[in-house]
């Protein structure tokens, strides 16, 4: 198994993209709260990144709604049915932790779907950002409430977000 990483800049700082034999398998922002260690990254090497890093520079300047990149997810068979569901909801639109338990066939599932949603390892691309309370209200995002706010005003608005 090869993994490497590459950094890039984005309007939220500082990315870090993980590869695991060409997939990619991780986006962690640098004050993503479940962030792993960075030897668990391998070395840098930018080659395998330049579609990822086109595509996000689509995203952010407005222009990419849907990102078409290989992933390799790689958690509990729970937590990748919970990634893959997001994968489902559309760009611009948000669904409930509940609506996402209940589209997995797991209506009362809907605390361990925010679990597994806090845990998505390719944050963005996999858009957990999507994912609102019961009421509505933003609640967990493993950068912070400020980011997902940001993203979702990204696709809300169809506006860059400034870097």
């Amino acid at each position: 198994m090869t993994t490497v990483h590459t950094v890039v800049d984005s309007p939220e700082g500082e990315l870090t993209l993980v590869s695991r034999d060409g997939g990619l398998a991780g986006l962690y922002l640098a004050n993503e709260q479940y962030r792993p260690a960075q030897p668990t990254f391998g070395h840098r090497d930018d080659r395998p990144f330049t579609e990822a890093k086109r595509q996000l520079d689509e995203y952010f300047t407005g222009t990419r709604t849907a990102f078409d990149l290989p992933l390799a997810l790689r958690g509990t068979p729970f937590q990748v049915t919970v990634w893959r569901a997001l994968l489902e909801i559309p760009y611009g639109e948000t669904t409930t932790y509940r609506e996402l338990a209940e589209s997995i066939g797991r209506p009362t599932a809907f605390r361990a779907v925010g679990l597994a949603n806090g845990k998505n390892p390719i944050s963005i691309v996999v858009p957990c950002h999507r994912v609102l309370g019961s009421d509505g209200t933003l609640t967990g995002y493993a950068a912070g409430l400020d980011c997902k706010r940001r993203l979702l005003d990204l696709e809300q608005s169809g506006r860059p977000a400034k870097l």
